[in-house]
């Protein structure tokens, strides 16, 4: 049997183009088997070697394939002879001869075809599923995904695949991806890529095929007690807290719906956005189970950006939760977080402070971040002319670089803040408050609700308490009368 298929072999590598044809397709046919045993049974783990698996191996597998055939018409030109005449003189007269099912040579060339298709097949499966992985998603394109894929690991959603959220279900779904993927290999390849890439906010599929599979609106009831330690650039990063009970039903008997009102299958919130970003907001409307609207005019916005906004777009998780895996942290907040974890020492003095001025700048390359940061902590507590200890100052470098190229790439051009995350308020006509804001009028003369307590109840605000508004106000508070009536929005909802 062995002999019949060198034989066959021989027989099609009528010059060198076969022969390299021959090679070729032996040769990334017996490579593909033996990687892929390599990773089935856990020897090779490494995604680039995934990536000359999956599509080196089979490339070369159909170019050789390829020029098999186009060998052969190269052949028969220049001996000036038929096919059958080139075939009596490459093959015996055994191979060449008819029997019921056909020559042997006819028998091989079906066999050999049909293994080939089977092996494209599962090259393909294999192929697919390889770059559904997020592994793929974020190391095959390393300069241009490691933003997103080093904070996809340290996300809420490190066990969810890129491909649950980007992808979606569905033939045209899959088709669309692979498309744009290909567009984005091209722009990779030819270093035409943006920098910083733009988010996808016109490319993800609705929220109700994707975050909804997992988070049902029906359930969002009640309220969730959120807690924000904040710490003073003094000594002594002294600690303050705010604390808020958020309130996130869809739908409430009483009429007093929480956040998630705004995604309740009762009514559609719509709006157009007036630029790419859908962070200024041109007008906003209810649509009521009546089919009636009511609308909301962004009266503060620029007559000329106002005439561009087109696109009306009905509201869903994203337009708030836009960085709910992508997540990348304001400095200030940075520091904070760690401190709260104890990653970062508060045995050092003025730790927030000088660790906030460390990573604060915008360095012109990693390496360079790295050498700047260790530079100016190490140098402040030179200076200080205090005792500290090395250690901690060790530790506390360490995190800070760590936290800086976790949320800085400046390889991309990413500082911080370039992917604000409009959850809540925290400056003037950001997140809610691009809707919620006394600029936006009603055909009534009224404005858009904007009240404080629609959505959460204040338990305590920069205050050594994380609760103090639940207890009474003290008789000697100088805030007396709003502790007392933040307490009685606590205990008297």
């Amino acid at each position: 049997m062995l002999q019949r298929y060198l034989n066959f072999l021989r027989g099609i590598s009528v010059n060198w183009l076969g022969k390299i044809g021959v090679i070729l397709v032996t040769s990334s046919f017996i490579a593909f088997l033996t990687m892929e045993m390599l990773r089935l049974t856990g020897a090779i783990t490494n995604d680039y070697i995934g990536l000359i698996t999956y599509m080196l191996f089979p490339a070369l597998f159909v170019f050789g394939l390829l020029l098999i055939p186009f060998a052969w018409m190269r052949y028969r030109r220049q001996r000036g002879k038929s096919t059958r005449e080139l075939l009596d003189e490459t093959f015996s007269t055994e191979d060449l001869r008819s029997h019921m099912f056909g020559s042997r040579l006819v028998l091989n060339i079906g066999a050999l075809t049909l293994l080939n298709v089977i092996f494209m097949l599962a090259v393909s499966a294999r192929t697919l599923h390889f770059m559904d992985s997020a592994h793929f998603c974020g190391t095959a394109c390393h300069r241009v995904m490691n933003p997103e894929w080093t904070t996809y690991q340290r996300s809420p959603h490190a066990r969810v695949a890129c491909v649950e959220c980007h992808v979606g279900e569905g033939v045209k779904a899959l088709i669309d991806s692979k498309l744009n993927g290909l567009r984005q290999m091209v722009l990779a390849a030819t270093n035409t890529y943006n920098r910083p890439i733009p988010t996808p906010v016109h490319q993800l599929r609705p929220s109700r095929e994707t975050c909804e599979k997992c988070h049902w609106p029906d359930h969002f009831y009640g309220e969730r007690l959120l807690r924000q330690t904040h710490y003073a650039p003094d000594r002594h990063s002294t600690a303050s807290h705010t604390s808020l009970l958020l309130r996130i039903e869809s739908y409430a008997a009483d009429g007093k719906a929480g956040i998630h009102w705004h995604i309740s299958d009762r009514h559609a919130v719509r709006y157009a956005a007036a630029d790419a970003r859908r962070e200024s907001i041109a007008w906003t409307e209810v649509v009521h189970p009546d089919g009636s609207t009511t609308r909301y005019q962004n009266t503060a916005l620029d007559p000329s950006m106002a005439a561009t906004a087109t696109e009306v777009r009905t509201m869903d998780c994203v337009d708030c939760h836009n960085r709910a895996t992508h997540i990348y942290e304001e400095p200030g907040s940075a520091v904070d977080r760690r401190l709260v974890a104890g990653e970062l020492p508060l045995e050092l003095p003025f730790i927030k402070r000088e660790g906030l001025a460390a990573i604060r700048p915008f360095y012109p390359d990693t390496l360079a971040a790295r050498q700047r940061i260790d530079a100016h902590l190490r140098g402040f507590y030179r200076r200080l002319g205090e005792p500290v200890q090395a250690e901690l100052v060790d530790k506390a470098v360490v995190v800070l670089q760590s936290t800086y190229t976790r949320n800085v790439h400046p390889q991309m051009q990413l500082d911080w803040n370039t992917y604000p995350s409009l959850i809540g308020h925290r400056t003037e006509n950001s997140g809610c408050f691009r809707c919620h804001q006394p600029a936006m009028q009603g055909t009534k003369g009224d404005t858009l609700a904007h009240d404080c307590f629609m959505c959460h109840r204040l338990v305590a605000w920069d205050e050594s308490d994380p609760y103090r508004y639940f207890s009474p106000a003290p008789d000697s508070a100088r805030d007396r009368a709003l502790h007392d009536y933040l307490h009685r929005q606590l205990v008297q909802p």
